[in-house]
Order: C-alpha cells, then sequence, then structure tokens
C-alpha cells in the first residue's frame, strides 16, 4: 500500500508513521509512506529521525491549501490518512483564521482531490470536542455536534464536509473522534508535556478555574492502532470513536504529574478558567470494539510513567520548544 499521511511530522502523526514504519501495525506491513507537512511551530521533522532512513519514507514539505501541491502527490497514492490540522485551543480562541483555513478549508482540497483521482480509502482524523461537553454518560457516534471552542467548531465542519463527500460522491471516508492523547514527542503547548516540562526545570504549571475538568485519555500508541484499524476495515461513511478507558480531572492529573516529577502543589498556579470551557468529555467506543476488535492496552498508569521518563531523557528535543 502507498499512504499519504497528511500532518506526519506532528505528534499524533509522526507516531503512526513510526510505528507503521516499523511494521508494528498489523495490516500495514511494507506499506511505504509519504508524509505531507507544512512544518508549522508543532509539526518537527526531528519527530520522524527514527525512521528518517527509511527507504519506504518520502517527504513532502507543503500545506494541505495548496491545490496544485496536493494535485501533485496525491495520485501515487492508494490511501489517505488526514492528521494535519490546527489543534490547540487556546490559540484558536486568541485567533482562529488559521483554524478555519487549515482544518476546514485543507480538508476539502485533499477531498476534492481524493475524490477526482479514486482514492479507496481515506480516514479523517478528529477529535471527542466536536461534541462539546457532556455531564453524564458518554456520546455515541449518532450523538449531535455541539462545539464551543473555535478549534472544535472547526473539525466538526470538516468531520461533516468529509462525510459528505461520502454521502454525494461516494468517496470512501471514514471519520476517527479520539479522546485526548498523551506520550511521547507531544508539543509543550499541550497539558501534560507543558506541566512535565515546567516541573522539570522548577517552574510552576497553571491550573484552569478549579480543576474540575474531566476528560478521557487514550495513549497515543493505541489512538494509532486504532486509527489503523479503520483505514484497514472501517465502513465508509462511518465515525468511529478512539477512547482510553481512563477519565480523570485536570486536578486529579496534576498530583499525578506533580508526584511523577518529585514536586508538590507549591507549584501550581490557579488562573482564569478558559473561556468557554468544556466541563466534561466521555465517548462510547463499542462501534470500534465490536466491529474491528479495538482495545486501549497501554495502561494509563505505566504509560503516563513512560511518558515523563521520556521528557527526562529527551530535554534537546523540547527546551527548544517550551513556552514562557
Amino acid at each position: 500500500m502507498n499512504l499519504l499521511v497528511t500532518g506526519g511530522a506532528g505528534f499524533i502523526g509522526s507516531h503512526f508513521v513510526r510505528t507503521a514504519l516499523a511494521d508494528a501495525l498489523p495490516g500495514l506491513e511494507g506499506v511505504r509512506i509519504t508524509v505531507l507537512d507544512k512544518l508549522t511551530y508543532a509539526g518537527n521533522f526531528d519527530n520522524l529521525n527514527p525512521v528518517s532512513q527509511s527507504r519506504r519514507l518520502d517527504f513532502v514539505p507543503g500545506d494541505i491549501c495548496d491545490a496544485a501541491l496536493i494535485e501533485s502527490v496525491l495520485p501515487r497514492h492508494d490511501a489517505v490518512v488526514h492528521f494535519a490540522a490546527e489543534s490547540h485551543v487556546d490559540r484558536s480562541i486568541a485567533g482562529a483564521a488559521e483554524f478555519a483555513t487549515t482544518n476546514v478549508v485543507g480538508t476539502q482540497v485533499l477531498l476534492d482531490a481524493a475524490l477526482r483521482h479514486g482514492t479507496s480509502r481515506f480516514v479523517h482524523v478528529s477529535t471527542d470536542e466536536v461534541y462539546g461537553s457532556i455531564a453524564t454518560g458518554a456520546w455515541t457516534e449518532r450523538s449531535p455536534l455541539s462545539p464551543n471552542s473555535p478549534y472544535a467548531a472547526t473539525k466538526a465542519g470538516s468531520d461533516l464536509l468529509a462525510l459528505a463527500y461520502h454521502r454525494t460522491h461516494g468517496l470512501p471516508v471514514m471519520v476517527t473522534r479520539c479522546a485526548n492523547n498523551y506520550g511521547p514527542y507531544q508539543h509543550p503547548e499541550k497539558l501534560i508535556p507543558r506541566f512535565v516540562t515546567n516541573l522539570l526545570e522548577g517552574r510552576t504549571v497553571p491550573l484552569y478555574g478549579d480543576g474540575t475538568q474531566v476528560r478521557d485519555w487514550v495513549h497515543v500508541d493505541d489512538h494509532c492502532r486504532g486509527t489503523a484499524l479503520v483505514l484497514l476495515n472501517g465502513r465508509p461513511g462511518e465515525v468511529y470513536h478512539v477512547g482510553g478507558d481512563r477519565e480523570l480531572s485536570n486536578r486529579d492529573l496534576t498530583a499525578l504529574l506533580l508526584k511523577a516529577c518529585d514536586a508538590d502543589w507549591d507549584s501550581v498556579e490557579t488562573t482564569a478558567d478558559r473561556k468557554g470551557h468544556d466541563q466534561r468529555y466521555a465517548l462510547d467506543d463499542d462501534l470500534i470494539r465490536r466491529e474491528l476488535g479495538y482495545r486501549p492496552r497501554v495502561d494509563f498508569t505505566a504509560g503516563l510513567a513512560d511518558t515523563v521518563q521520556w521528557y527526562r531523557d529527551h530535554r534537546d528535543w523540547w527546551r527548544p520548544l517550551v513556552i514562557d
């Protein structure tokens, strides 16, 4: 299989690429991958260093909004896994234009090219944030979308656009929506790496509001396995949830990170809550379990410990990226 991976130098995309080229994703052994990445602040070619010499990897720098570039790259590929997105909620609140352009227009450019060239499979990778907030229970794939941040709204728009290309044109699109990811190579603007890197440097960490917001956490390795299952065996036109089975409040997660980094609550600064902050996310992922055999395999306690240790061991990777 020749696979085009957009955003393949980012956190999740690069993990998918490294794992696939290590032949550790069943069904994708021997896959050839082209990574297309704009290399914004969150896209880092160093994330691909472990596989950069692979003869099965090609790298194309560029923007998914560049229709001429997409037209030149996409035709030689059997399938697309579309990770590329602007993804940081706080940045979307400060300015939404880039999010609308990349997440919506960029997805439309890819879909148009995939339709023209008869792409056999197209996986659009999304997020649980498109649903808004849920007080109790969990969202199913049929739950209404009710995004609250500009980031989530642009992802919801791209989800609906992708599904419309299936319903209107028959393009074999599958959408995945995942829980909060964690693991190595995650940019330190996100909660876990920001807290870990700050604490390892003896700095304070910011806790929004009262810290009672609840998230489900999935290790990036589990997310990538789920994505591969959808790519290979998912039903076109379907949405699949990829959960992690570990709900935690931000305050409880902070306590775990403080302990892992040998710090205490004196290192925590309570800050004003984020605008439109969703209180709780929760995914019902029964569909992907029943249809595709997905189960999260990475134990959260072990996965978090390994992640903290990775940041301890890779200060040369994250120090240039740290946000003041």
